[in-house]
C-alpha cells in the first residue's frame, strides 16, 4: 500500500510503529480510525502477520462494524480471522469457551439492568433490608464500583465491617453472587471481572491467550476502567505489542468508572513507549476547532495538544441568550427551519446535544409544533419493550434453565394460571434444597403440595419449556421464535386485545423476528447464545440510524464518536452545563470541560451555544448565569444573537458586549444599570469605602475582580439574592466560586 500518498506526517508514523507500546494521542476528528485500520492492513499485507495474532478492542458494536468493513475494503475476507469487538464482547468470548473453570456452565445467561434490579432485590428481601433504608439502585451501583475496582464480595465486606451501611450492602453483594452463580448468570460487571479473575487464578489460560495475541489494539482508551485497564496489561505483559488510541480531552466517563490516569500514565506503565500526537482535524471548520481550543485549554489535568485544520475558518459561533426555556426551543426551530429552507440541509443534518435526558421535553413539543421531525437517542429502548423482554426471556430461559429471573418473568405470560404464591413457593422451596426453580417443577408432583390446578398448569408450562429446548439446536433462532410466539399463545392474546398499543407491540415482536433473520445471515455463529450476546450487549448508539432525515436530540455523552453539519449546544448555564456540583468541585469541573470540548467538536459547520434566563427544573422555575465555557470561547470566534424575530414576551437578550445586571427573573445582558440595586439593604462591608474595592455600579460580567484567598478571577454570573448580590466567578487558579457580594471583599483589578 502506497501509506505515505494516504495518510499524513503523524498518521503514517503510527501506522509504521508496530513493535512495542505505542500511545497515539488523536484529537477529536483526526482520523483515528483510519490509523487503525491502515495499521492493521499494513500489519497483514506488508508484513505477513496472521490476522489471528491481532486483537483489536472498541468501545461499541457500531465503532467495531465500522472498523471491520474499513478492513474488509483493504485485507478482504483475512478480517474475518482477527477478533474486532468491544471489551465486553471479548470477554464474552473467552468466558464461552473458559468459564467452566470458575464452575459455571458455558452457556451462561447474561443479566441486563432489569434482570439485575429482580435479583438484588429478592436478595434485599432476603436479607430483610428495607429499600427506604438503602435503596436497590445503591446497592447496584456500589456492587458495580467494586467489581469495575476487581474488589471481591468477601474483601469488601473485611473492609466495611464497622460500618453498618456499607455493611449490609457487602451482605447483599455475597448472597448476589451467590445467587448470580446458582442461576449460571453473570451480569455486565462480571463479564470483565471475571475474565481477569480467569486469567490471575488459571495461569495457563492467560499465557494461551498472551501467545494468541502477540499485537493488541485499544480505541478510546482514555474511557477504560481499572477492570479494562487490568485486562489488557495482563493479556499484553507477555510481547507488550500494545498500541492504545485516545483522547485524554474526551475523557467523559469518570462517572461510571473511567479512569484518565490510565491515558495520562501510559508512559509511567511502559517507560520505553513512543508518543504519537494526531491534531489535524479533518472535521470541522477552523473557528470551531479554535473555541474547542479555548476551552479546553483551561483543564490542568491533559496532555498538551492543539487541533489544527486545512479547513476554512467558517462562521463564528453563535451564541443565543433566551428570555425562557420555551424562548430557547422556539429559536432553534426557527434556525433549524432558516437553515433547511435556505441552505438546502436536510433535518439529519441538525443535531441537539444538552447535558441531562430531561431537557428533551421542550424541544420535542416545539418541534411537532412546527412539524420538524426528530428522533431522540437514549429513549426507551427497542430491546428494553416488555413484549420484547419477554420474548428474550423465553430465549434465555431455553438457553439456561438455571435461570430464575427469567423463568419468574415467563412462567405466568401470557397468563397460565400459575399465580404468585405457586411460585413463590416453589422459589422457597429451591432456595431451601440449594437448587433452580425449574428443577423443582419437573418433580412438582412430588417435591411441594399444590392445588391440582396449578400442578396442571406447571406440567402444561414444562412440557412446552421441553419442547423449545429441543428445537432450540433443530432450528434457526427466527423460527423457534416464531414457535414461542405461536405455542405459547402470546401472538394471540394481542391479536384479540382491544388495546390499540397492542399493534405497535406486534409489529415490534415482528421486528425482533426480522433482527434474528438479519442475525443468521450476517453472523458465522449462529447459536441461540450468540443471538442473546449481540441483543443484551447492544447500546443507544448501536442503534443509532444516520440515514433517516430527523434532527437527532442526545445528551452530549451520547454524541461522542458522532459529527453533524449543525449543533447546538442548549441550556449552556451555570448551575446546568457545567452542574451546581461541578462548580465547587474543580475535578468535575475538568470532566465537565471535557465534556463541552466533546459537544463543541462534534460540529462539523456551524455551532450554536444557547442558554435561557429561566426555565422549568423539576417543577420549579430557576436563574442561571450563562455558563462560563462560553466565556472561556474567546470574542473574535463567537457572536451573540438578538431576540429581534421572537415573541412580544421576549426580553433584550445578551450583546456582543456580553454585560449584566441583574434582574427579578434571572440575568438581563446590558450595560450595568446601579439604580437596579439601588434598593438593596446594605450591608455594613458594603457601606465600607475603599478605593480598590470593586463598587456595585462597576459590576459587570467579564471583568476581572481579586479577592484575598482565591486570587485573580473573572465574573461570569450576577444574581440577586436576598438583600445581597451572588457572584458567580471563575478564580484562574481555584475554579469556579459563587460568592456574596456583601461579605466577599473583592477589588477590582
Amino acid at each position: 500500500m502506497d501509506l505515505k500518498n494516504l495518510l499524513n506526517k503523524e498518521q503514517y508514523e503510527a501506522v509504521n510503529t508496530i513493535e512495542g507500546p505505542l500511545l497515539i494521542l488523536a484529537g477529536a476528528g483526526s482520523g483515528k480510525t483510519r490509523v487503525l485500520t491502515y495499521r492493521i492492513a499494513h500489519m497483514i499485507k506488508d508484513l505477513n502477520i496472521y490476522p489471528s495474532k491481532i486483537l483489536a478492542i472498541t468501545f461499541t458494536n457500531k465503532a467495531a462494524d465500522e472498523m471491520r468493513d474499513r478492513l474488509r475494503k483493504l485485507v478482504g475476507n483475512e478480517v474475518e480471522n482477527m477478533w474486532i469487538s468491544t471489551f465486553h464482547s471479548s470477554c464474552v468470548r473467552i468466558l464461552r469457551r473458559e468459564i467452566d473453570k470458575l464452575g459455571y456452565n458455558k452457556n451462561f445467561a447474561i443479566y441486563d439492568s432489569y434482570d439485575q434490579k429482580v435479583l438484588i432485590k429478592q436478595c434485599m428481601e432476603e436479607l430483610q433490608i428495607d429499600e427506604k433504608t438503602i435503596s436497590a439502585r445503591e446497592i447496584i451501583s456500589k456492587i458495580s464500583s467494586q467489581k469495575d475496582s476487581l474488589v471481591s464480595p468477601k474483601k469488601y465486606k473485611s473492609q466495611h465491617e464497622k460500618d453498618f451501611r456499607l455493611n449490609k450492602i457487602a451482605d447483599v453483594y455475597i448472597l448476589y453472587q451467590k445467587k448470580l452463580k446458582n442461576n449460571n448468570a453473570l451480569d455486565f460487571d462480571d463479564l470483565i471481572y471475571k475474565t481477569v479473575q480467569l486469567f490471575k487464578e488459571h495461569e495457563d489460560v492467560l499465557e494461551f491467550y498472551q501467545r494468541k495475541f502477540k499485537y493488541i489494539m485499544v480505541d478510546e482508551y482514555q474511557d477504560t476502567s481499572k477492570s479494562q485497564y487490568e485486562f489488557i496489561t495482563l493479556l499484553s505483559k507477555e510481547h507488550k505489542n500494545i498500541c492504545v488510541v485516545g483522547d485524554d480531552d474526551q475523557c467523559i466517563y469518570e462517572w461510571r468508572g473511567a479512569d484518565i490516569r490510565n491515558i495520562l500514565d501510559f508512559e509511567k506503565d511502559y517507560p520505553n513507549a513512543k508518543v504519537i500526537k494526531l491534531e489535524q482535524n479533518y472535521r470541522s471548520k477552523g473557528n470551531i476547532l479554535k473555541a474547542a481550543n479555548d476551552v479546553i485549554s483551561n483543564n490542568s489535568e491533559r496532555k498538551r495538544k492543539v487541533l489544527r485544520t486545512k479547513n476554512d475558518s467558517g462562521s463564528k459561533i453563535k451564541v443565543y441568550r433566551a428570555y425562557s426555556d420555551l424562548d430557547e426551543g422556539i429559536y432553534v426551530a426557527n434556525q433549524i427551519k432558516t437553515l433547511y429552507r435556505e441552505e438546502n440541509k436536510k433535518y439529519s443534518d441538525f443535531a441537539i446535544l444538552y447535558r441531562t435526558n430531561a431537557q428533551s421535553r421542550v424541544f420535542e413539543d416545539i418541534f411537532m409544533r412546527y412539524n420538524i421531525p426528530y428522533r431522540i437517542v437514549g429513549g426507551l429502548k427497542f430491546y428494553d419493550r416488555k413484549e420484547i423482554k419477554d420474548i428474550i426471556s423465553y430465549l434465555k430461559f431455553i438457553n439456561n434453565p438455571l435461570d430464575d429471573i427469567s423463568l419468574k418473568r415467563i412462567i405466568n405470560e401470557p397468563k397460565r394460571s400459575i399465580g404468585a404464591s405457586t411460585v413463590n413457593k416453589v422459589q422457597e422451596f429451591a432456595s431451601s434444597m440449594d437448587e433452580c426453580m425449574y428443577s423443582v417443577l419437573l418433580d412438582i408432583e412430588d417435591v411441594i403440595n399444590l392445588p391440582k390446578r396449578s400442578v396442571s398448569s406447571i406440567k402444561k408450562f414444562v412440557s412446552l419449556i421441553n419442547s423449545f429446548i429441543k428445537s432450540r439446536d433443530e432450528i434457526p433462532v427466527s423460527s423457534l421464535i416464531k414457535e414461542i410466539l405461536d405455542t405459547t399463545g402470546y401472538l394471540n392474546k394481542l391479536k384479540s386485545s382491544k388495546d390499540p398499543d397492542c399493534i405497535s407491540r406486534i409489529e415490534n415482536l415482528k421486528e425482533l423476528v426480522s433482527a434474528a433473520v438479519e442475525f443468521e445471515a450476517s453472523s458465522e455463529d449462529k447459536s441461540l447464545s450468540a443471538f442473546l450476546e449481540k441483543v443484551t450487549l447492544v447500546s443507544d448508539i448501536d442503534n443509532f440510524d444516520e440515514d433517516s432525515d430527523s434532527v437527532v436530540i442526545m445528551t452530549v455523552h451520547s454524541a461522542k464518536g458522532l459529527e453533524f453539519p449543525v449543533v447546538f449546544m442548549v441550556g449552556m448555564e451555570n448551575g446546568i452545563f457545567p452542574g451546581n456540583q461541578s462548580i465547587d468541585n474543580p475535578e468535575e469541573m475538568e470532566e465537565s470541560r471535557r465534556l463541552c470540548y466533546v459537544g463543541i467538536t462534534r460540529a462539523k459547520e456551524k455551532l450554536y451555544m444557547t442558554s435561557a434566563e429561566s426555565r422549568r427544573v423539576f417543577g420549579r422555575t430557576v436563574n442561571y448565569g450563562e455558563s462560563s465555557f462560553i466565556h472561556e470561547i474567546s470574542d473574535s470566534l463567537k457572536e451573540y444573537e438578538n431576540a429581534q424575530n421572537q415573541s412580544s414576551k421576549s426580553r433584550k437578550f445578551i450583546d456582543k458586549s456580553n454585560q449584566w445586571t441583574s434582574s427579578k427573573s434571572g440575568i438581563k445582558n446590558s450595560l450595568v444599570d446601579s439604580n437596579k440595586f439601588k434598593d438593596l439593604p446594605k450591608s455594613e462591608s458594603i457601606k465600607k469605602e475603599n478605593t480598590n474595592k470593586l463598587k456595585i455600579e462597576d459590576i459587570k460580567s467579564g471583568m476581572k475582580v481579586k479577592h484575598n484567598k482565591f486570587g485573580i478571577g473573572t465574573i461570569v454570573g450576577v444574581n440577586k439574592s436576598g438583600d445581597d448580590i451572588k457572584l458567580t466567578i471563575a478564580f484562574d487558579k481555584r475554579g469556579i466560586k459563587n460568592l456574596m457580594y456583601g461579605v466577599a471583599q473583592l477589588e477590582a483589578v
